[in-house]
């Protein structure tokens, strides 16, 4: 798959079939989207070209509002759309500038002028440009001066999907980690760096990585103790996670901590991808080291039963 850094580095293409949207976790409805442009395309025959937007736009449109949390990073959502099958991907700066661009300069400066489009692929209830004005009704209404077809997925195609990246996150936020696994049709997952942390695990007889993301925008999940899986350059390993302020300890800041089951090596400056699997408990605030300790043999116990039978 190709990556375009904005419109002005893509080569209008003869033949391409075509769809867009923010795509945020690349979940099982937008995965329906993907399926029937690249086989479009492959019918045309063409070329499936995917358009997003870089920021997220509510990132942008509501900049003072702390509350949205992504489900993917570009280049996870990048990696994500290679392993579906798009060919050309084009991320667009969005912009209060783009933002403000009607429907039909959308239609004509993008997806004619620089794109070539010749079939636009849309999900149910699509909407775009300036104030979600462009339709489906619209694009069929002008499809012959636009000079494309335009297909939209079927309503009962959605609605028996029944998910939405708004739901996925809703689901996180609860840990419900199983549910957002099945909406996106993956374990979801975040990758950190491992940094310095007080190394009072390693007192217990578990010693934790203590994880830093990059992305402040990424949405990690609910507090808690979760079994995991754990990616370090190419081997996996079992795990278990806690998310939280650790009470028990009197930590007082927010930290994703894991401990990784027979791996006892260095790994500070390393990247880990965490894998969510189950949520085993809420965080808990403890009488003594002693009681933590006795609860963190238990938690093991259980998440190697969860993880056993994944």
């Amino acid at each position: 798959m190709k990556v375009y850094e904005g419109l002005q580095h893509f080569e209008r293409l003869p033949y391409a079939v075509v769809t867009s949207g923010t795509f945020d976790g690349v979940h099982i409805g937008h995965q329906k989207i993907i399926k029937r442009l690249t086989d479009a395309a492959k019918q045309g025959p063409g070329e499936s070209v995917l358009i997003t937007y870089w920021p997220h736009p509510r990132l942008v449109l509501h900049a003072d509002s702390k509350d949205l949390k992504l489900l993917s990073t570009f280049d996870e959502k990048a990696a994500l759309l290679a392993d579906y099958g798009v060919e050309h991907l084009v991320k667009i700066p969005f912009t209060p500038e783009f933002s403000r661009l009607t429907s039909q300069e959308f239609i004509q400066q993008v997806l004619i002028d620089a794109i070539g489009t010749k079939k636009l692929v849309i999900g149910y209830d699509h909407r775009f440009g300036r104030n979600r004005e462009g339709s489906f009704e619209h694009l069929m209404a002008n499809k012959q001066q636009y000079g494309f077809e335009v297909e939209e997925i079927p309503r009962q195609d959605v609605e028996h999907v029944g998910v939405s990246s708004s739901r996925i996150r809703a689901a996180l936020s609860e840990g419900k980690v199983e549910e957002a696994a099945a909406y996106l049709g993956r374990n979801y997952s975040f990758a950190g760096n491992v940094v310095e942390g007080d190394k009072i695990g390693r007192s217990l007889g578990f010693p934790t990585a203590n994880l830093q993301i990059p992305e402040t925008y990424k949405l990690i999940p609910s507090d808690g103790v979760y079994a995991v899986k754990v990616a370090l350059e190419g081997a996996q390993w079992s795990g278990m996670l806690n998310i939280g302020n650790r009470p028990t300890v009197g930590g007082n800041e927010h930290r994703q901590e894991v401990h990784i089951f027979e791996l006892n090596q260095d790994l500070y400056g390393r990247q880990l991808r965490i894998e969510l699997i189950r949520q085993i408990r809420q965080e808990l605030k403890f009488n003594s080291l002693q009681d933590l300790q006795q609860q963190l043999n238990r938690d093991k116990e259980q998440a190697l039963s969860i993880l056993n039978n994944s």
